[in-house]
């Protein structure tokens, strides 16, 4: 008997050429990131990477849309743009409101087949200034910043002891992190608030005071160093020293010289830092032509400590040997500056010695009081010069500078940064600090014109 012939029927052709939809699968959709945080107003907000792709299909054939927002008033789903037409999409959200919604980002690919994941997305206040504004998610308490070339720039947090790379023209996530905790033999918070780099080496201080509630932490005594390998976003910190002594010489030199800062008393046990007679380093450059000798700029006390008082720095003559050595500090004559009642928050030196401070209040209400940038040539004796009242309607306390242009120059600009820990972002009572997510955490840049 001869075998029953099969007959092998060819696949119905859809229009372009393609099989049945018997014969896709299910899309696949990815997302870099679940958490996203934009600004109403804002230019260039973060955005998200989206990664789609669906057996028997080409990518260019996938449309990735918003098909449903749990809250319109913070982004509707055409406030959602998707551009790319690969398997690798761009995605970006501009904010309607402040607050919270879940966006639903849906694939949609040939057969009629879907697939769907969610992005969680916060939207903080617009602010002013927004079109030169920029926002460095992952950490919302910025605290120091050095320039690391090639359009980036390094950030301490002084709420943990991670320093992050970014990208100082783009708003989103850090490049890169460090956490040297280990190396510096710290298990609590540095709390980071100065930094200042001399060629391939950058130096870093805690606050070397108390925390708030005036417990004495010796993690917060720490002064250390990094080395700097490449520059840009190939930037690469090692660490190459460090030295907890800093604190104690401070005291014991005041001491000395009569308690004239009331240094001892400020660094008591049960004293808060931020008061006008505290004890809080908050700036960190070295003197005009120098590579050794740093001025460690004082958020409190005010000298005298008293409403009106001047700003403090104090020399230190040796501080490049500091970190890694074990000789003790030497320091030069304090250097008291008028700046209008107001301590330092940052302080920052360019090649010419041109010096620019950021000056606040020694007090802790950090969005109340005033902020202003200062022009200085770094001399005794020399007077400081308004240049700019920094402007305090939005959250966050202006805290670093990463360098400073040729402050001579027509139209030049300075980027300043913000510590926006304290800050209620997204109107729901929660300071930032206390977010859950670190994509939802984040500081503010802000350039300013300074000539």
């Amino acid at each position: 008997m001869l075998p029953l012939a099969v007959a092998v029927l060819p696949a119905v052709a859809l229009p372009g050429g393609s099989a049945t939809a018997a014969s896709y699968g299910t899309p696949t959709i990815t997302l870099s990131t679940g958490y996203l945080s934009g600004a109403v107003g804002a230019t260039g907000d973060p955005t998200v990477t989206v990664t789609v792709a669906q057996s028997g299909a080409s990518t260019s054939a996938l449309t990735v849309a918003a098909s449903a927002t749990t809250r319109s008033s913070v982004a509707r789903t055409t406030d959602v743009t998707v551009a790319g037409t690969t398997g690798t999409r761009t995605l970006a959200v501009a904010a309607q409101g402040v607050g919270y919604t879940d966006l639903t980002i849906k694939v949609t690919g040939l057969g009629g087949k879907t697939a769907t994941r969610t992005l969680h997305y916060a939207a903080s206040p617009a602010v002013r200034d927004s079109a030169d504004s920029r926002y460095l998610t992952g950490s919302s308490d910025a605290s120091a910043a050095v320039d690391a070339g090639g359009g980036h720039l390094v950030v301490a947090d002084d709420e943990s002891n991670v320093l992050r790379l970014y990208d100082r023209s783009a708003s989103g996530a850090p490049v890169r992190t460090w956490d040297f905790s280990s190396a510096l033999g710290v298990s609590k918070e540095i709390d980071i608030e100065g930094a200042a780099r001399v060629g391939d080496t950058i130096y870093w201080t805690g606050s070397l005071g108390n925390n708030k509630d005036g417990e004495i932490k010796p993690d917060r005594h720490t002064v250390f160093a990094t080395t700097v390998t490449g520059s840009g976003a190939t930037t690469q910190l090692a660490p190459a020293g460090s030295y907890d002594g800093l604190r104690d010489d401070l005291i014991a030199w005041d001491r000395a010289n009569g308690d004239r800062y009331g240094f001892a008393a400020g660094a008591a046990a049960g004293q808060a830092p931020k008061q006008i007679d505290g004890f809080n380093v908050e700036g960190l450059e070295f003197a005009p032509g120098s590579s050794t000798t740093a001025y460690l700029g004082f958020r409190a006390p005010l000298a005298p400590a008293v409403t009106g008082g001047r700003a403090l720095i104090v020399p230190v003559t040796n501080f490049s040997s500091l970190p890694g050595g074990s000789a003790h500090a030497t320091f030069g004559a304090p250097i008291e500056l008028d700046l209008g009642g107001l301590s330092i928050r940052d302080l920052r030196r360019n090649a010419a010695d041109q010096y620019l401070i950021v000056a606040g209040s020694w007090a802790a209400d950090d969005n109340s009081d005033p902020y202003a940038l200062y022009r200085w040539n770094g001399q005794p004796g020399s007077a400081p010069v308004k240049v700019l009242d920094l402007p305090t309607s939005d959250a966050g306390g202006w805290e670093a500078v990463a360098d400073i242009p040729d402050l001579t120059a027509p139209g030049a600009r300075v980027q300043v940064i913000t510590d926006d820990g304290s800050a209620d972002l997204y109107g729901d009572g929660t300071a930032a600090k206390d977010l859950t997510h670190p994509e939802w955490k984040k500081s503010r840049t802000t350039w300013f014109t300074v000539n």
